[in-house]
């Protein structure tokens, strides 16, 4: 039994958006927080990495939409406490045919639940963003809260908050086993730690290190290319002309979600990907591209000719990333079935860091056992079949 001195009220494996938030709430609750990371910080092996993200309150289900409220006033203070400007507000441009159902269902979310939007028919958008070229007559649909999230500073920003709260914030230590009980033990490669409670937030790995305590997750693990398109003419598509993020439905060869962010990371380079990858395994992140991963390419490349005239139809940068994705693409928040000081966050399914605030707030009350904020049905693991009964 360790000493209490030496016992943590909780213990947060994995550094990513959603792990540093979650450590950042309990160390603002003046918890004793562990933070640890396999890899050494700064990293690209994970899911958080990179300049951009996009925030926005435009969704289909009313409750993502919802828990963005709070999102929001939660990255304006960190940007307060920290000095550091996370967010620049674009709008989201969403595009796709007028008959299109989930354009349609946007729309009606965004106004049931209050948030400012606007309507545009295909002449409107010719006339705004006339480097936008509508094949078939798309419409828009304007989300003005949506913008750009800077991931990187946010990382760094939320790792110096923890430590500066007091929290500890260990990289470079893989975590080789999870002793359940009370407390629970986690054994990594340096030593061996203690705490009351344990929250997962592992991304692509969360499922070797659940394997040995009786359960797997139906995850799959996606790798996505990230890519960047020269502009013609350098600051066609940047934020100091006003263009917007954007996010296509049903658009060109594209059978899934093509996004793209404003020209800022890159000078005179604008990304612009596909929502969709190929499916990977998290050690081998840096293998040879596959011929699949040119296929999804090549279907950006389309979609860049078609629809984006003023760049050029090949990718001048390409970076990787990872997607964990759920089968019904909603996040996983819940206590493992049987050991309830245990705490899993995963499955976030390329579309969860810009809730991560609430994310983190939803991990600290169930770590804490304080009644969650939110309802978090959408989130549960028994929703899966066969899974989230305590039988293991």
């Amino acid at each position: 039994m360790a000493a209490q001195k030496d016992l943590c009220d909780a213990i947060v494996i994995g550094a990513g958006i959603q792990g540093c938030f979650t450590a950042y709430h309990l160390a603002k609750h003046r918890k004793r927080v562990l933070l640890l990371e396999q890899f050494f910080l700064p990293h690209s092996r994970g899911s958080s990495h990179g300049q951009s993200r996009i925030i926005r309150k435009a969704y289909v289900e009313d409750f993502y939409t919802q828990m963005m409220d709070e999102c929001y006033q939660m990255w304006t203070q960190l940007e307060h406490e920290t000095g550091t400007q996370l967010h620049r507000q674009t709008g989201l441009l969403l595009l796709g045919m007028k008959e299109n159902s989930e354009l349609q269902s946007f729309q009606a979310t965004l106004s049931r639940q209050g948030v400012e939007h606007q309507c545009l028919s295909s002449e409107e958008l010719k006339q705004r963003f006339p480097n936008i070229r509508l094949t078939r007559g798309e419409v828009g649909l304007l989300d003005k809260s949506g913008g750009v999230l800077y991931a990187d500073k946010a990382l760094r920003a939320l790792q110096d908050a923890v430590r500066q709260l007091g929290g500890m914030v260990h990289d470079g230590e893989k975590v080789l086993e999870i002793k359940p009980g009370l407390p629970v033990t986690v054994k990594t490669t340096s030593r061996s730690y203690q705490a009351k409670s344990l929250v997962i937030t592992a991304g692509p790995w969360t499922n070797q290190l659940l394997r040995p305590l009786g359960i797997e997750l139906p995850l799959q693990t996606l790798r996505i290319n990230v890519c960047y398109w020269r502009e013609k003419v350098p600051g066609s598509y940047g934020v100091s002309q006003a263009f917007p993020c954007f996010l296509g439905m049903g658009l060109s060869l594209a059978p899934c979600h093509v996004y793209g962010l404003p020209s800022a990371e890159y000078p005179g380079l604008m990304k612009v990907c596909y929502h969709h990858g190929n499916q990977a395994d998290p050690e081998e992140q840096d293998c040879p591209t596959a011929r699949s991963d040119i296929q999804d390419v090549q279907i950006l490349s389309h979609f860049v000719r078609d629809h984006l005239p003023d760049l050029k139809p090949e990718p001048a940068v390409m970076e990787r990333c990872m997607y964990t994705n759920t089968p019904d693409e909603h996040f996983i928040l819940d206590r493992h079935p049987k050991y309830d000081n245990i705490i899993i966050g995963a499955g976030f399914s390329g579309h969860g860091f810009k809730l991560a605030p609430v994310v983190g707030k939803v991990l600290y009350e169930l770590s804490m056992k304080l009644i969650p904020s939110y309802d978090l049905a959408p989130f549960r693991i028994s929703r899966f079949p066969g899974l989230g009964k305590a039988h293991l």
